[in-house]
């Protein structure tokens, strides 16, 4: 089995969302991150960029709870 890992650090932009499937029941939340850079440029001149990211937390009985 091979898992993708990733580490974003960052700040929440709102509330996590907490749903679940009704079919089977299972929760999860969708949570609004963002990341930004900072950089110099060649004009020596500071420069940031945010990226606004999606994330969607699954969890079972042995997760720890998101809230």
């Amino acid at each position: 089995m091979h898992v993708n890992v990733v580490h974003l650090i960052g700040y929440l932009g709102k509330n996590p969302e907490h749903k679940s499937v009704k079919a089977s029941d299972r929760k999860y939340a969708v949570l609004s991150l963002a990341t930004q850079r900072s950089w110099k440029g060649a004009d020596e001149e500071w420069h940031s960029k945010t990226e606004w990211h999606r994330v969607v937390v699954i969890w079972n009985q042995n997760t720890p709870s998101i809230q």
